[in-house]
């Protein structure tokens, strides 16, 4: 008995389509940056470690650069639709080999920043109910995270949005009530300008408080994984991330701000080593009723759950784009067919996680050092190394393809991007041991840089086994699931800047193709009753090939078989199109004598 077709499969190999406006992938890449944390934890920790007031200038300083990088890579979102963001981006700029490899450090860089969340979040949830009166260790809350964000992850990319859509207002407003507050009561009566002064960038310690801010913004790069699941794709991919970079800089510059004007630039030094990460709710806890205080402590935690969420989304995104290309075994292709998510992607992110918890719950080891913040910054470098190496991507494709954009959008922005992350990179790489805080002449100041360098060997000799064993596997690389990118195809009437199938262009005209012959209406058509058919074993249409199933809400199409060529007719080669006689469908019984030879060449004409 013939299946129904539109009984949908036990998996699918296509994420949900459709799903995503503007604000809900806005709403990832700002989760992902986690601003009330950043505001709380890393800006703090700024002013403490480095000793210097120029926090606030310096995170706009960094927001500009990375909305710089932002033009280029939104550029190649516009052309490239892909969940592999980096991945793909990389291989159509700088080829499969260099794009294999970056997978390969794309992999363990957003699996360590989402693992290294959960200690952070571990620790904060359980200080939040010890203040409601309940003894719960570090371990237990991040477990009810992990398992929160794993069926979350199993469910509609949609309703994750949602989530961190309500966590992220919440989380947006507390920010600009905290900030408005301190400017409210300054320090010394009058509200200072002088932590924003331009000059303070030209200090000694500037690159490392680069080094350490931008990684408050790692996450915002994330909007482009959802490229595929997206409505309009590469308008709303563009304007997300643009978004979410200018959301995430003015929160935090801001707030670093307002902390030096409550605290009092003279001040806000030695206050972040006093009060450390209760430094904001140190400032405004005496103008504000404790309910908002504690609202704020709830908040910091949803925070980091929302990160832990846009984390686990964009590593499991990866997984899939990569299992759907045969880059990793076809099972990470899968997708559920109802929600839409990458299945094996998202399971295999939940049980490393588990693994890695279960490994620090074992062994004792500090959760906000070692599993937080030696996790979330190795991570980061190698979320670094992945936008240096795009922007280098991005300045290959447009030089290839230099009608595609505009100059500053294909050359000078990608240009000035790669100039300004080579530095960051360099002094992050530098610095290294210094920010993990370990000891001259550790083994951490080389280990974490060098180990990514043999992960993107690792994905470069994988690259060149596959191009030499599987070629129809390598040329599929980076090119999504369609593989319908044609970089120099002329642009269709009202395109603007989309890329164009083959399929289109051809039912555009746009390029030549031989037009079929067509086919003998004039032969005999009469159909006998289906009943009546012979029904004899070597009759053609017993070997007919069944309708290939396609993709969501697209119909079925023929597909023949070259051994088994159309009983009425004889093909002319091989660009010859299925074509059925006027009033028959191609799954009805074929004409009457289907196995009489075919009538002569000029007929055809």
């Amino acid at each position: 008995m013939a299946r129904d077709m539109s009984e949908p499969d036990i998996v699918s190999t296509a994420l949900a389509r459709n799903r995503l406006g503007v604000p809900s992938v806005v709403f990832f890449g700002v989760a992902g940056a986690a601003p009330l944390t950043v505001v709380i934890g890393a800006i703090t920790t700024i002013y403490a470690v480095v000793g210097n007031t120029a926090v606030p200038v310096v995170y706009l300083v960094v927001a500009g650069i990375l909305s710089i990088f932002t033009v280029g890579f939104v550029a190649m979102s516009r052309h490239i639709v892909n969940s592999g963001a980096f991945y793909s981006y990389i291989s159509h700029g700088l080829g499969r080999i260099p794009g294999v490899g970056a997978a390969f450090v794309a992999l363990p860089a957003y699996a360590l920043m989402q693992i290294g969340l959960f200690g952070l979040f571990g620790v904060v949830a359980s200080g939040v109910l010890d203040g409601l009166g309940f003894q719960v260790g570090w371990f237990t809350c991040a477990i009810v995270a992990w398992v929160l964000v794993a069926v979350l992850g199993l469910l509609w990319v949609d309703l994750s949005g949602k989530v961190l859509a309500v966590l992220l207002i919440a989380e947006i407003v507390i920010v600009l009530v905290y900030d408005i507050v301190m400017v409210a009561n300054p320090a010394g009566g009058s509200v200072s300008f002088a932590t924003l002064s331009p000059a303070q960038v030209f200090t000694p310690e500037v690159a490392a408080m680069m080094v350490l801010a931008i990684g408050g913004f790692v996450g915002f790069e994330a909007t482009v994984v959802l490229s595929e699941e997206a409505k309009d794709p590469r308008r709303t991919i563009a304007r997300a991330t643009h978004w979410a970079v200018i959301l995430a800089g003015l929160l935090c510059g801001l707030s670093a701000w307002a902390m030096s004007v409550g605290a009092g630039p003279g001040n806000i030094v030695a206050a972040a080593r006093a009060e450390e990460t209760d430094l904001v709710f140190a400032l405004v806890g005496p103008h504000l009723p404790e309910a908002l205080i504690n609202l704020g402590y709830v908040l910091f935690m949803t925070s980091i759950f929302a990160a832990l969420l846009a984390f686990h989304a964009a590593v499991a995104r990866y997984q899939f784009a990569l299992g759907r290309e045969g880059v990793l075994p076809h099972t990470w292709g899968y997708t559920h067919p109802r929600t839409g998510a990458p299945i094996v992607g998202s399971l295999s992110q939940s049980l490393l996680a588990l693994g890695v918890l279960i490994v620090y719950r074992i062994t004792g080891a500090d959760p906000l050092v070692y599993l937080f913040a030696w996790l979330t910054v190795v991570g980061g470098l190698g979320v670094l190394i992945l936008m240096w190496s795009a922007s280098a991507a991005v300045i290959a494709f447009f030089l290839r393809h230099r009608h595609q954009e505009n100059v500053w959008r294909g050359q000078v922005s990608p240009i000035v991007a790669f100039l300004l992350l080579s530095v960051i990179l360099f002094a992050t790489v530098y610095g290294l041991g210094d920010l993990l805080q370990v000891e001259a002449g550790s083994i951490f100041h080389w280990l974490f840089p060098t180990g990514y360098a043999v992960f993107a060997v690792v994905g470069f000799i994988w690259a060149v086994v596959m191009r030499a064993a599987r070629p129809e596997v390598y040329a599929a690389i980076g090119r999504g699931a369609d593989s319908g990118f044609i970089a120099d195809a002329p642009r269709l009437k009202g395109s603007h800047t989309e890329p164009i199938s083959a399929r289109a262009m051809l039912a555009a005209g746009a390029l030549p193709h031989e037009a079929p012959p067509e086919p003998p209406w004039d032969a005999p058509t009469e159909v006998s009753p289906p009943w009546s058919v012979p029904s004899q074993p070597s009759a053609p249409w017993d070997d007919e090939p069944s309708p290939t199933r396609q993709g969501p809400g697209e119909p079925p199409t023929w597909t023949p078989s070259p051994e088994q060529p159309p009983p009425w007719r004889t093909p002319p080669g091989p660009s010859a199109s299925w074509h059925t006689p006027p009033g028959q469908g191609p799954w009805e019984t074929p004409p009457e004598q289907p196995w009489e030879t075919p009538p002569e060449p000029s007929r055809w004409k």
